[in-house]
């Protein structure tokens, strides 16, 4: 190859990735959008507390002050600055539940691959995860961390330790699935071990489905902390998150409202975003999925163009001069 060819090689790649990118944009706007969003979110709670006053620091003489140019969301009862405190607020929820999620799929999906794959040990630790889903989720995380005490470490267990057996049972759905499969058979006839074929042959196939439960957890992690925080189970004050933050705010609903609105719109806008996500990870990932949709899309066509055809002839009748 010439000196010339292999200087036009990159410039040709570089307008062909772009051109790529901006069709992967135009299919996947929605997926897209929300991720946007969300890295946005992300960057703006590990920023900007660096800059904003320290949320912690109280003043007395200016409590439950309405948003000013000063303090953008008001203060709270103690002169805190609102606005500093739900972005350092939101360093920590969005923080521990992105530990929480990491944690709990890695356990969940080596559970589940294991358990999916080398089937002496399926029943085993198929009990053990079936112990864990014979209670309700929030219930359970409840009760441990009563046990171990208020805390960030004591509710990453508990969180950890009820969205662990429902992504290993997901896995292994997926990987008993792929067990079946002609290739996994060509790849134990040519010889390969079974770490091997686990390795080479099912953890690329089980990983998309991996990747949508960790957007997936990542939401009703948020969910749950938010829940425990209000009800004085989660980080305790006066380290701020989003759910401690609503539960100091409720004595103070009518006089400043924005205390329990501020947190509350930032956990339902987090978790609205990573349901969209997923939704659409999903649909990307899953065959079947993607087939629903495009039968949904087709019927809905079909049940608008009969009404467009309607429409259209009474138009005509009624533009048509009488006799």
């Amino acid at each position: 190859m010439s000196g010339n060819d292999s200087a036009q090689a990159p410039a040709t790649s570089v307008p062909a990735a772009a051109a790529g990118f901006r069709r992967w944009l135009r299919a996947n706007s929605t997926l897209a959008a929300s991720l946007g969003v969300l890295s946005l979110i992300v960057a703006a709670v590990l920023v900007l507390p660096l800059v904003l006053p320290d949320p912690n620091l109280p003043d007395p003489i200016n409590r439950l002050l309405p948003p000013s140019a000063a303090h953008w969301l008001g203060t709270d009862n103690y002169g805190r600055d609102v606005w500093s405190r739900l972005v350092s607020g939101g360093r920590v929820s969005l923080g521990l539940a992105a530990a929480v999620t990491i944690a709990a799929t890695i356990a969940g999906s080596l559970v589940g691959l294991v358990s999916g794959f080398f089937r002496p040990l399926d029943a085993a630790l198929m009990r053990l995860m079936d112990a864990g889903l014979a209670f309700p989720g929030i219930v359970l995380a409840m009760a441990l961390a009563i046990v171990m005490g208020a805390g960030a470490w004591s509710e990453f267990i508990a969180l950890t330790v009820i969205f662990t057996p429902t992504t290993a049972r997901v896995v292994r759905s997926r990987v008993l699935s792929l067990a079946t499969r002609d290739f996994i058979a060509a790849a134990r006839a040519s010889g390969m071990g079974p770490g091997k074929i686990l390795v080479k042959h099912v953890i690329p196939h089980t990983l998309p489905l991996i990747l949508v439960q960790l957007v997936i957890k990542a939401a009703l992690a948020m969910l749950i902390d938010g829940g425990l925080s209000y009800l004085g189970l989660g980080v305790a004050p006066p380290t701020p998150t989003w759910g401690n933050m609503i539960a100091e705010g409720r004595a103070f609903m009518t006089n400043a409202p924005l205390l329990i609105i501020a947190p509350g719109l930032a956990i339902v806008l987090c978790v609205a975003l990573l349901n969209i996500a997923g939704d659409e990870l999903r649909l990307i990932v899953d065959p079947d999925a993607r087939a629903l949709r495009a039968l949904e899309r087709l019927r809905s066509r079909m049940r608008r163009e009969p009404a467009a055809a309607r429409a259209a002839v009474v138009d005509t009748a009624a533009r048509r001069p009488g006799p």
